[in-house]
């Protein structure tokens, strides 16, 4: 039976990730890092699913969590960007412990970007020498659902300096079903990275659009200035740090080439990807 170690089994990503797996007939056995077992237990796991503690910033935790673990799903923990400092005796440790296969989940685009965490984490893992995989989502659509939510319920409002750019979007559901692919068979996916998006770019006065239509109510887009988006996060009392990141996010792509359409998860899972007309209607009450 092969070990399965899943990170960030607490969040979206991590959930759906558990939730497909529990969708598929496999022989693994999953195993949940969260930070607090005693404390922690997924939403998506049933009673057959392990935990184990593993604490990004406690170096003390690595070994314990990925002992026996043979393939690892990875993501990178928001707070944590410091990657040399964690990162490093992390992917160390898994070499250490023989792990057989890392699922890393990193963002479309990152081999274009040095200044983004997940650039270099992929380079330590390939420089490591431990087969892998690379799942490069676009866009969240669950963006709306967190971030942005606060504007979008309050305020009627998308209020993001993305000016007229494109964006090409993915559903954290595609993301769950495409990794759990990955995860059963991943000797067919060694050492490829694999863009994951719906299959049409849209722009954030699109997605208003559509949020009007579904929720029967106008809500506007607004494109700010670069600084009165900066004034008005302070106002709301978002963290310097995740104001960057949503500058990263939305503002820089004003300037580049709009990312690519790929047909990876229809490819893998066999299904279309979901669309944000579908993650909108599945989502209302949460959008309301």
């Amino acid at each position: 039976m092969t070990n399965v170690l899943i990170t960030g089994a607490t969040g979206n990503v991590g959930a759906e990730v558990i939730r497909s797996l529990g969708k598929l007939e496999h022989s693994l056995r999953m195993t949940a890092a969260v930070r607090d077992p005693k404390r922690e237990r997924p939403s998506a796991m049933g009673p057959a699913i392990g935990m184990v503690a593993l604490d990004l910033t406690d170096r003390t935790t690595y070994a314990p969590a990925l002992k026996g673990c043979e393939i690892l799903f990875l993501l990178r923990p928001p707070a944590i960007s410091d990657v040399k400092k964690y990162f490093a005796p992390f992917i160390a440790a898994a070499r250490n412990e023989r792990v057989k296969h890392i699922v890393f989940l990193s963002v479309q685009g990152v081999e274009k970007s040095r200044i983004i965490p997940h650039h270099r984490i992929e380079q330590l893992i390939v420089d490591s020498g431990i087969p892998y995989t690379f799942l490069r989502p676009a866009y969240f659509m669950q963006n709306f659902t967190t971030t942005l939510r606060r504007d979008l319920v309050e305020r009627q409002r998308i209020f993001l300096p993305a000016g007229k750019a494109r964006f090409t979007l993915i559903d954290v559901r595609d993301i769950g079903a495409v990794a759990a692919q990955v995860i059963v068979a991943p000797h067919a996916f060694v050492n490829r990275s694999l863009e994951l998006t719906s299959e049409a770019p849209m722009g954030f006065q699109e997605m208003a659009d559509e949020l009007s239509r579904a929720l029967g109510t106008t809500i506007q887009y607004r494109s700010p200035s670069l600084l009165r988006f900066i004034l008005d996060q302070r106002k709301d009392g978002t963290p310097l740090a995740m104001i960057l990141v949503m500058i990263m996010l939305h503002y820089l792509p004003r300037f580049q080439q709009e990312p690519a359409v790929t047909d990876e998860v229809r490819a893998i899972t066999g299904s279309a990807p979901i669309t944000f007309a579908q993650f909108v209607e599945d989502h209302e009450a949460q959008l309301r």
